[in-house]
């Protein structure tokens, strides 16, 4: 979405009590061959592939992500900026989180 501003919306989260279980992975990814951009469906193409050891069903459904898992990019539900649309460039911060319980 270059050029255009990105409706964002912000979301806080605050730590309780509990323990969170955080896994970070900086990934080194490039577009298909041909193509000049990499996007979000790009990116759960190869989590899916290369991340995922079991249950892919758990995180995903057809080539998106399950009802119940927020995606935020730069801090930025993805819903604002496209979902698997979403052009994904250097430095770009993508996380999920499990709205589910035992997320």
């Amino acid at each position: 979405m270059l050029g255009k501003e990105r409706e964002c919306q912000r979301l806080v989260v605050v730590k309780e009590e509990a323990k969170l279980r955080v896994k970070i992975h900086n990934l080194n990814v490039s577009p298909k061959n041909g193509a000049d951009k990499f996007t979000m469906k790009d990116l759960l193409v190869w989590v899916r592939t290369n991340l995922i050891k079991e249950r892919p069903q758990m995180f995903m459904k057809g080539d998106s992500v399950r009802p119940g898992v927020l995606v935020l990019v730069n801090d930025c539900d993805w819903e604002h900026s496209g979902q698997l649309d979403t052009n994904l460039e250097e430095k770009d911060l993508v996380v999920f989180i499990s709205t589910l319980h035992g997320g």
